[in-house]
């Protein structure tokens, strides 16, 4: 009923829904420090032709990339989107995106796997797949196809690429009664199978087994010889949820018998480090080539669960005399690491949560600016509290003024539209540039504090309408409410 009312009073006030172009980072020298960002889950990261591409579960409706020639740029590089999604039965829940050069009938293109389903659920979960026009892995994309076993057509997410001996397989993870479990199927070309599922792994530890029976997110690292599928076990809204390993013997990769589990998890909570639930992750190389590092999510808090708070971060590993990995122990947010080999940039962020900032509302004790989904308003109680922190980026159309990115929501930046005001993914078009700056003016209602005028439409403040955040022309603010409803203070974090 919420969300019908905010619609109605969006399309009172003209609203159109529409996200950035971030300026570029300031980089500084030295090493790097986790996260990578404040909203981050199922990270995957590749570099790729002089630039790191990153890009993670929206949950939404559309996909998006980050790009910069250095990982610390990562931090303030903007998410663009590559493809958005109306078809009602793949519209939603867009989670574990991976992005893979592989040969297709017109040369090499990156393919997009990534879960979707429909909207108000998570049980249609089913793995989709793009492909990019060039070897650009900014694309553009187009939809290809969802991959399925027709035998087996089920909830089935977290799709990622095998190749051996020059065949691909698919790997992904489907229920089978109370175990989510690990698959792998033949594939005739990047987006079909061409035989049926086989089951390769399912829970069978306890570090398996920690609030749900979970194994998931299979990705496939090769060495030397040897290849294996590190995957995610127990269920992530849980402390526990850490990484495991099968180990290929040699064998015909599509039996079960081929693939041994280790039976301890290679990658699991610190809590001496305060990192929990790392999982979900990916494996990138240094810019030079002579390093492996790991991306993965991770909690700062026990208490963390199954959300977009979740943070991406990065660490180098290195390999065991026997020829698997070590992963070491997740490294505190307190530790700085040292850049990849070759990588020349530094971090521009060297701690991310100090960069936040709060918008008080003026008059009102307590109460601060907040987005609930896209749609924005002041609030005093704000649950979760980040949907209340906001990052202060360089204006996107015009650098002396700003723009405002929501810290739990990255790409998505409050803009008008119409006269509404409302956060929306960056769709790097210049209206949307000019939609998203503000300059910041002295106080409406108190010039120690701070009032901010639209950069497209001079003359216009973020204010309020009819009890709904609008763009108001300031010769409409003439009353004390008014004007304090034009006014804000800013906070750090």
């Amino acid at each position: 009923m919420l969300i019908r009312r905010w619609v109605l009073l969006m399309v009172a006030l003209g609203l159109s829904v529409g996200v950035l172009q971030a300026a570029p980072p300031q980089q500084e020298g030295g090493g790097l420090r986790n996260p990578l960002n404040l909203s981050g889950p199922d990270p995957w990261l590749q570099y790729y032709d002089g630039y790191y591409y990153l890009a993670t579960t929206t949950g939404s409706s559309s996909l998006t990339m980050r790009r910069s020639p250095t990982l610390g740029g990562l931090k303030t590089s903007s998410p663009v989107q590559i493809y958005a999604e109306t078809e009602p039965s793949r519209c939603c829940n867009m989670w574990a995106p991976e992005f893979h050069l592989l040969d297709g009938p017109n040369g090499p293109r990156w393919y997009y796997y990534y879960s979707a389903g429909t909207s108000d659920t998570l049980d249609n979960q089913h793995t989709h797949v793009l492909e990019s026009a060039g070897t650009d892995p900014m694309g553009p994309y187009t939809y290809k196809a969802r991959i399925f076993d027709p035998v087996n057509d089920t909830w089935a997410i977290d799709g990622s690429i095998l190749q051996i001996d020059g065949a691909l397989y698919f790997l992904f993870s489907s229920w089978v009664g109370p175990n989510q479990s690990l698959f792998i199927a033949p594939m005739s070309d990047p987006w079909t199978l061409s035989g049926p599922r086989v089951l390769i792994a399912e829970p069978q530890y306890d570090w398996e087994r920690s609030g749900l029976n979970v194994n998931e997110g299979p990705v496939a690292l090769y060495h030397q010889d040897k290849v294996f599928i590190i995957y995610s076990a127990s269920y992530c809204a849980t402390p526990d949820y850490s990484l495991g390993m099968l180990t290929w013997t040699g064998g015909d990769p599509l039996s079960p018998q081929s693939w041994v589990k280790h039976p301890e998890p290679l990658f699991e909570r610190s809590d001496a480090n305060g990192v929990f639930g790392p999982g979900h992750n990916g494996f990138f190389t240094s810019p030079d080539g002579t390093e492996n590092w790991i991306v993965y999510h991770a909690n700062d808090s026990a208490a963390g669960v199954c959300d977009p708070q979740r943070t991406t971060r990065v660490q180098k590993f290195t390999w065991n005399e026997d020829g698997t990995p070590n992963f070491g122990v997740p490294v505190p947010l307190t530790e700085t690491i040292a850049l990849p080999s070759g990588d020349t940039g530094g971090d521009p962020m060297p701690d991310i949560t100090q960069a936040l900032t709060r918008f008080a509302a003026y008059g009102l004790d307590e109460a601060y600016l907040r987005h609930v989904d896209v749609a924005v308003r002041v609030d005093f109680t704000i649950n979760p509290a980040m949907d209340a922190r906001f990052f202060l980026r360089s204006g996107l159309a015009e650098t002396a003024a700003v723009s405002i990115e929501a810290a739990n929501m990255p790409g998505y930046y409050l803009r008008h539209q119409g006269n509404a005001i409302v956060f929306a993914p960056n769709d790097g078009s210049a209206e949307f540039a000019a939609a998203a700056t503000w300059w910041r003016r002295p106080g409406l209602a108190d010039p120690n504090w701070t009032s901010f005028e639209s950069y497209s439409q001079p003359g216009k403040y973020i204010g309020q309408q009819f009890g709904v955040m609008a763009l108001v022309d300031q010769a409409a603010i003439s009353t004390n409410r008014a004007r304090a409803d034009a006014t804000f203070q800013l906070e750090g974090g």
